[in-house]
């Protein structure tokens, strides 16, 4: 499996959201994709998250940090970098965050499961949410 994690790991790191198609053949046809903001299942709707990077965001990348694999299943630890187009463009952006994978027996991904903090990581960053939201976050906190 470490062939898989390493091929999944190099496909994410070189991404091109132009040529999101060529991710299909990493995943297995039912695939599961969960992160905060998402739940769906199968090529079609995983792909449709993917191509919704190149419409909002600018020079989306990912960097793998970490691998830890264990049998069929793996845990990459990354930074996403990008720009929003919308929000405070061309202003670099940094997600820290993990993904959950587990491959089945051709090293193909039945379930991608992201894992990162959406307020910090976003929301706080945001013109007006952002304000609010740490704000919320010293007030939870006293």
């Amino acid at each position: 499996m470490k062939n898989a994690v390493d091929t999944i790991a190099h496909a994410f790191e070189t991404l091109d959201p132009k040529h999101i198609d060529t991710l299909e053949i990493l995943y297995a046809p039912n695939a599961r994709f969960k992160d905060p903001f998402n739940d769906v299942r199968g090529w079609p709707a995983i792909a449709a998250i993917f191509r919704h990077m190149d419409v909002s965001l600018v020079q989306p990348r990912f960097v793998i940090i970490e691998r830890i694999v264990d049998g069929q299943q793996c845990f990459l630890t990354w930074e996403f970098h990008f720009a929003f187009k919308r929000f405070a463009p061309g202003q670099p952006q940094c997600i820290l965050g993990g993904s959950h994978l587990v491959l089945d027996a051709v090293g193909r991904i039945t379930l991608h499961r992201d894992y990162w903090d959406a307020a910090e990581e976003l929301y706080e960053k945001l013109p007006l949410v952002g304000g609010l939201m740490r704000w919320l976050k010293r007030r939870a906190n006293s």
